[in-house]
């Protein structure tokens, strides 16, 4: 290709990206297939970081050429690093690059995908699905500057694995919200996948950030997807920092985002403000803020985001929401905040947390950090934390009443399922106001 067709195809894609954002706002605010469907009760599928592909490798699978050996060496450094305690010690499954042909840590992608088509056939009926960030691994879409075609990453990346979840649906869709990995590379990779997804069938995405009624709630439930990464490029994060002991340590060192997401308008700028104002006039009943970062979390190495996050969003949706629904850790996690840090007194429901990212690749979770972080803020309670896993989740919508499960694989790469964990919390916007 030229300088000048690749220049030109980099201005496109911007102008389409930012054209995006300014007519978000624009479309229609129920999605409405023309056999949308009512339901007395409704079933939603919830993966996140699902996008490692072993055909697209990281720049650390270059710079990182492991035997089986050294890969378990270089995992026992790191948990020793992270300070985890050393007597829980697990590695990851591996496989062998088809690229490098070296050592890497194995996806879960293809078994997650199979596993969750037979769940929503034999299982549980699946409405739509939410696709929670982190959806392209290492760097988002790239334009070819990494030697890979995007239109082969989309194909394997989403097409492939989940674009046919259900087969012949009723109105089933999965909608997105993107992470900091589909902002890694450029602002414009980030809005490639946005254009790519805009116009897939199977997908739904209006931007960075936007909201929805999915047709199988018949106006009952409304989604409000927003950027989380773009949010915390927008304010002062601090690298998380942990004594010995696993509890949260202070420092005045910035985490700087290496990534390319920091907001560009002033509709990027503001979606604290605009979610709480979608919230507040929203007449759904059933409301979920769909979005990739956690405001609470397991692994020790979020927290400091987590916080940002809490202070930003929290009070609205404290005051509006029935739940909050994310990835980034690699774990499957159910939390509950009383709102009692955020609102001045305890709400009277807690607001619920379900963190679903053990789509492909896996985490652990930290015990000793977990444990001060439950001792430390009596307003949250850690409900269930599993982390080197592979898994999705999901939750039935009837009545007034929600039923989440969590569901996790085993690492031969089969797609035999268990069912790790079951809550149920009631609808709680209503009441909170």
């Amino acid at each position: 290709m030229t300088q000048e067709r690749s220049i030109l195809l980099l201005v496109s894609i911007a102008f389409v990206g930012t054209l995006a954002v300014a007519c978000s706002k624009d479309k229609p605010a129920t999605d409405t297939p023309s056999d949308a469907a009512t339901h007395a009760s409704v079933g939603i599928l919830m993966f996140g970081d699902s996008g490692y592909h072993l055909n697209y490798p990281d720049q650390d699978d270059y710079d990182d050429l492991f035997t089986p050996e050294e890969f378990y060496q270089d995992e026992w450094d790191d948990w020793e690093d992270d300070k985890r305690p050393m007597d829980e010690f697990e590695a990851r499954p591996t496989s062998i690059s088809p690229v490098t042909g070296q050592t890497v840590p194995a996806t879960g992608m293809h078994a997650v995908s199979r596993a969750m088509k037979t769940f929503c056939a034999e299982k549980a009926t699946c409405h739509f699905g939410l696709m929670l960030g982190d959806n392209i691994y290492p760097s988002g879409a790239t334009l070819g500057a990494d030697g890979f075609d995007d239109a082969d990453r989309f194909r394997d990346i989403f097409t492939i694995p989940f674009g046919d979840i259900v087969q012949k649906p009723d109105s089933y869709r999965t909608y997105v919200t993107l992470g900091n990995h589909d902002w890694e590379t450029s602002r414009e990779g980030g809005f490639a996948q946005i254009e790519f997804l805009d116009a897939a069938e199977e997908f739904y995405i209006d931007g960075p950030f936007y909201t929805v009624k999915p047709p199988a709630g018949n106006g009952d439930i409304e989604l409000f997807i927003v950027d989380t990464a773009m949010i915390l490029a927008s304010t002062t994060v601090y690298e998380d920092f942990l004594h010995d002991d696993g509890s949260e340590a202070t420092t005045d060192i910035l985490d700087e985002p290496d990534y390319f997401v920091e907001p560009m308008t002033e509709a990027e700028k503001a979606q604290p403000q605009w979610l709480e104002e979608q919230l507040k006039a929203s007449t759904a009943k059933w409301k979920f803020v769909v979005a990739h970062h956690p405001v609470w979390s397991s692994s020790g190495s979020k927290f400091e985001q987590a916080r940002v996050l809490r202070e930003m969003l929290l009070p609205a949706m404290c005051r509006y929401a029935d739940g909050y629904l994310v990835g980034h850790d690699h774990t499957l996690e159910i939390h509950t905040d009383d709102c009692s840090a955020a609102l001045g007194k305890a709400t009277a429901e807690p607001l619920v947390q379900i963190v679903s990212g053990a789509a492909a690749k896996q985490r652990p979770t930290h015990t000793t950090f977990m444990q001060h972080q439950d001792a430390k803020y009596p307003e949250h309670k850690t409900l269930y934390a599993e982390g080197l896993l592979w898994g999705f989740a999901h939750m039935t919508l009837e009545g007034d009443t929600a039923r989440v499960q969590t569901i996790k694989l085993p690492d031969d790469g089969s797609s035999d399922m268990t069912v790790s964990f079951e809550f149920e919390f009631p609808r709680r916007s209503h009441l909170n106001q």
